[in-house]
C-alpha cells in the first residue's frame, strides 16, 4: 500500500492516491512492451523506497524533500554486490561512489536519491546502515562508498534547512519493497520540477526479446530539468501547446542552465560492468526523445546494473559468471531508451501542484491539456 505524508493547512501540497493516472492510462501512446508492473520492481528483487519530508516552519521555510533507496537485490544488497556501470551525458552533478563503480565493476549496497543539499547526510547515513546490518569483510571491517545521487530541489524546498534527516534516509532503505511503486511528489523527488512542471520520481520497465530469452529492462528516474517549449510527449510538441502563466514563478534565466535527471536502470539480462556502461548511455536518448538537450548547467547523470549471477558473485576464486554477447545487446539498448523515456511521462503524470519554500507554487501538468495537446497531432490512443 502506498504511503503519503498529508500536511493539514492552506498549502496545495501534493497527495498520492493509489488511484492516481499513469501516462497509459490517459491514453499516451508508447513504444515497447512493459513489464506487468512497468516498473523497475519488474526485475526480480529489485526493491524500492521512499521517505518523504513535507514541513513547514513558517516564515515562508518549508521543506518538500526526501529520500528514494533503489535496493538490486533487495535485503541481499547488504552483502550481495551487482555488475554495475555508469554514464554521464552532462556532468554538473553529483552522484558518489561512481569512481569505484568504474574501477571494480560492482554496486555493493543501494543507490540512493536525494536533494543537492543533503547528499552528505544521506552517504553518512547509509554506511552506518552497513555497519549496523552488514557483516563483517575479510578485513573486519563494514566498508562502504555509497552511491548517492541528487537533483536541486529548491524551487519548493529550502535547500539550506536540510531537512533530510537520518530516520529519512534508513526509512527510505527499510521500506524499499516489490510490486507497485509511488511516483511523481515522493521520496527524492517531493520537491523536483522539469518541463516547469511539478515532477518527480517516474518508473517504467520493457520485457525485451534476444537469442537467449527474454529480459527486463526496469528504469526509475529522478527528473529535475527541462523549460517548457522543449516538452514532447509521444512525438507532439505539447510544451509548446501548454503555455507557461506564471513565468516569472517558476523560471528564472539561470533555468536554462540549471536542471537535472538520475536514471537507474536495472536489468535481469546477464551483463558485465562495460555492457552496464553502454546501457547506462543510453538513457541520454529517452530524455531526448522527451526533448532533453542536457544544458551546460544540467546533471545528467545515469547508473545501470544486472542481477544476473547472484551466486556467481559472492566472494570466492575461479569465478565463472554468464554474459549475453555484444552482438546481441541492441534490444537491450532499446528498452532502456524506451522505459526512460516512459519514466520520465510517468513522473510528469504522477505528480500533484505544490506550493512550497517563500510560498512558491508550481502546477502539475493539466491531464486534459495534455490530451488535447496530444489529440491535435493525433497521438492520443482511443480518440477519434
Amino acid at each position: 500500500m502506498r504511503n503519503f505524508l498529508l500536511l493539514i493547512c492552506w498549502l496545495p501540497i501534493a497527495v498520492i492516491a493509489d488511484d492516481a493516472p499513469r501516462a497509459r492510462d490517459l491514453g499516451i501512446p508508447f513504444d515497447g512492451t512493459p513489464g506487468p508492473l512497468n516498473a523497475i520492481t519488474d526485475v526480480s528483487g529489485v526493491t524500492v523506497g521512499h521517505s518523504t519530508v513535507i514541513e513547514d516552519y513558517g516564515n515562508g521555510s518549508a521543506a518538500r524533500t526526501g529520500v528514494t533507496a533503489i535496493l538490486p537485490r533487495g535485503e541481499d544488497s547488504i552483502m550481495l554486490p551487482v555488475f554495475s556501470g555508469t554514464a554521464v551525458l552532462n556532468g554538473a552533478g553529483e552522484m558518489t561512489g561512481t569512481i569505484w563503480v568504474e574501477a571494480s565493476g560492482f554496486l555493493e549496497g543501494p543507490v540512493m536519491i536525494t536533494t543537492t543539499q543533503s547528499v552528505g547526510m544521506v552517504f553518512e547515513e547509509t554506511i552506518k546502515w552497513r555497519v549496523n546490518h552488514a557483516d563483517r569483510d575479510v578485513t573486519g571491517y563494514a566498508w562502504s562508498d555509497p552511491v548517492v545521487a541528487e537533483t536541486w530541489g529548491g524551487r519548493l524546498n529550502d535547500e539550506d534547512g536540510f531537512h533530510v534527516r537520518p530516520e529519512h534516509v534508513v526509512e527510505a532503505i527499510e521500506t524499499a519493497k516489490s510490486g507497485p511503486l509511488a511516483e511523481g511528489n515522493v521520496g527524492g523527488g517531493t520537491g523536483m520540477v522539469c518541463y516547469q512542471f511539478k515532477c518527480g520520481i517516474g518508473t517504467a520497465s520493457r520485457v525485451v526479446a534476444t537469442v537467449d530469452g527474454e529480459f527486463t529492462v526496469g528504469v526509475l528516474v529522478q527528473a529535475n530539468y527541462g523549460w517548457r517549449e522543449i516538452l514532447q510527449i509521444a512525438g507532439a510538441p505539447v510544451g509548446r501547446e501548454i503555455p507557461v502563466a506564471q513565468v516569472a514563478d517558476i523560471r528564472t534565466p539561470m533555468d536554462d542552465e540549471m536542471g537535472s535527471i538520475i536514471v537507474v536502470i536495472a536489468t535481469d539480462a546477464p551483463l558485465l560492468p562495460h555492457q552496464l556502461k553502454r546501457v547506462a548511455t543510453r538513457a541520454g536518448l529517452g530524455i531526448a526523445r522527451v526533448g532533453g538537450m542536457a544544458s551546460n548547467g544540467s546533471g545528467d547523470i545515469f547508473i545501470a546494473f544486472s542481477t544476473a549471477n547472484p551466486q556467481e558473485l559472492r566472494a570466492g576464486t575461479n569465478l565463472s559468471v554468464r554474459m549475453l554477447g555484444n552482438e546481441h545487446l541492441t534490444p537491450v539498448f532499446s528498452g532502456a531508451v524506451l522505459a526512460t523515456e516512459e519514466a520520465i511521462v510517468n513522473a510528469l503524470v504522477a505528480a500533484r501542484t505544490m506550493t512550497g519554500f517563500e510560498g512558491r507554487t508550481i502546477e502539475a501538468i493539466d491531464h486534459e491539456a495534455l490530451r488535447a495537446a496530444l489529440r491535435k497531432y493525433n497521438r492520443l490512443q482511443g480518440s477519434e
